[in-house]
């Protein structure tokens, strides 16, 4: 047993790690890392044996995922590098360029069609989702939207009108929702409404108007559900888990066998028996089970516990963030990734129907793969601009890590505060801020705080879209200003 004075040191270690300027980004790096890696190890293991017997090689599934990985990587690094001001410009050409996409796709003889879906369009080598693309650049250009009208709002004195948040950001959700519908994906339809009620309840609308459009949304996913043959045979076997288990309850009945089956330690890597064509889609939906199975337990609380890591960094860097751009969509993007995990999860293990939501950077998917690690880049780069970063990095504080990509300073961000009926600046011209007193600006309390004291939390602060920045930040402002 170790001394407590021991433990206590460790302890101390890591929270003054964790206040550590450049802490955030390390910390989605090594997720991003350790997530990819497992999961291609387990797509080679869940899908060698599948791969070998339709003829071909047993690396060819696995082959094809370390492609996109690889494509994943590079989209990561770009991600790195682009300035937040030229993804806010271009983020709504390329918001209408995956909605077209969206239409392209349902058209006969571009979109492919597989298993009686049409969601890929084939580009020769290789194929694309458009589903997929949207719900990034919903999420880039949702963030993007809300800020630039609240913005002009607060400009225009109407601080909280609805019609700011509500018009054009639901019609366009809604309208992504129906064209993935016809796909028919409702899988990802459901991830589309949670990207989008993220950023309705991020964005600042009111808890009983987002109540009673959540409430609206479940009606609308249930009639969905129960729309459909194979979707309403879904639903009835989650609430009748018993009932013919060779047909409708195969697949999950067989999901809990190959958890039961690894227990405490697992089977070994390798060593999976559900994978023997007794578990359909075993790389790609229930990867997780697989993941039970060989590695046991202890491997299914290392992928929940990447997640909650996941969840605590991503919240961190939107509660730590001056900018509210960067607080919305890191706040939205964490919600999105880990609400999709949470599902895929959660239907494996059987709390909930299965819906064939991926595992996000786990699943077999290579559209998913590589657009998930291209969002986890712009989380990244989000934590380069917390206000610590910017300074450690200006001040030649750079890391080995950001040293070895060779990744540009970030930008500072400069708060204004527009007066009644005063134009708010445009993103494309320098933001520059009102003379003030240096006084002044001491005594003007961080956003942050003033919302601790009518007693919300960090996060929910996030919604009150004040230009925060606390002491430290101005004086490193103007230093680098």
């Amino acid at each position: 047993m170790r001394p407590r004075g021991t433990r206590q040191l460790q302890v101390g270690r890591f929270g003054a790690w964790l206040a550590r300027p450049l802490a955030s980004f390390h910390l989605v790096v090594t997720i991003a890392t350790l997530l990819t890696v497992l999961g291609l190890v387990m797509v080679l293991s869940a899908s060698s044996v599948e791969s070998y017997a339709d003829g071909g090689s047993a690396y060819s599934l696995f082959a094809q995922q370390a492609m996109y990985a690889t494509v994943g990587a590079v989209l990561f690094y770009l991600a790195l590098r682009i300035p937040f001001r030229r993804l806010r410009q271009v983020s709504f050409p390329i918001f209408a360029l995956s909605v077209l996409l969206l239409v392209l796709v349902l058209i006969p003889g571009v979109g492919s069609t597989v298993n009686g879906a049409r969601r890929w369009i084939d580009l020769g080598f290789f194929s694309i989702q458009p589903s997929e693309v949207v719900k990034v650049t919903f999420v880039v250009w949702g963030a993007h939207l809300l800020v630039s009208r609240r913005a002009a709002a607060r400009a225009a004195n109407d601080p909280r009108g609805l019609k700011n948040i509500l018009v054009p950001l639901v019609p366009a959700g809604l309208l992504v929702c129906l064209l993935i519908v016809l796909q028919p994906n409702l899988s990802t339809t459901i991830a589309m409404g949670i990207v989008l009620l993220a950023l309705l309840w991020f964005g600042g609308l009111p808890i009983r108007l987002f109540v009673t459009i959540l409430a609206a949304g479940g009606i609308a996913a249930l009639v969905l559900a129960l729309s459909a043959g194979y979707r309403s045979d879904r639903m009835r076997a989650f609430f009748n888990p018993g009932d013919d288990p060779q047909g409708i309850n195969y697949q999950a009945r067989q999901a809990l066998y190959s958890l039961a089956d690894g227990g405490l330690w697992g089977r070994g890597l390798g060593q999976s028996r559900a994978k023997w064509s007794y578990l359909p889609n075993s790389h790609n939906d229930f990867i997780f089970a697989i993941i039970g199975e060989e590695l046991g337990f202890l491997g299914c609380a290392l992928v929940l516990g990447l997640f909650a890591l996941f969840v605590y960094t991503g919240l961190r860097i939107a509660a730590r963030s001056v900018d509210p751009f960067l607080r919305l969509l890191t706040a939205t993007a964490t919600t999105w990734i880990t609400g999709q995990a949470l599902i895929n999860i959660g239907y494996v293990v059987g709390l909930l129907p299965v819906t064939g939501l991926q595992l996000p950077l786990v699943s077999a998917g290579g559209s998913s793969l590589a657009l998930t690690l291209l969002m986890f880049g712009i989380i990244a780069n989000a934590a380069r601009h917390e206000p610590e970063a910017v300074a450690a990095l200006h001040a030649g504080q750079d890391g080995r890590v950001s040293r070895l990509l060779r990744l540009p300073k970030p930008e500072v961000y400069h708060p204004v505060r527009t007066r009644a009926g005063a134009r708010p600046p445009d993103d494309r011209t320098p933001a520059r801020r009102p003379a003030r007193d240096r006084t002044d600006e001491r005594d003007d309390p961080p956003a942050r705080t003033r919302a601790s004291s009518r007693g919300t939390d960090t996060l929910r602060a996030t919604r009150a879209w004040e230009p925060s920045y606390s002491v430290t930040h101005a004086r490193e402002r103007g230093r680098y200003r």
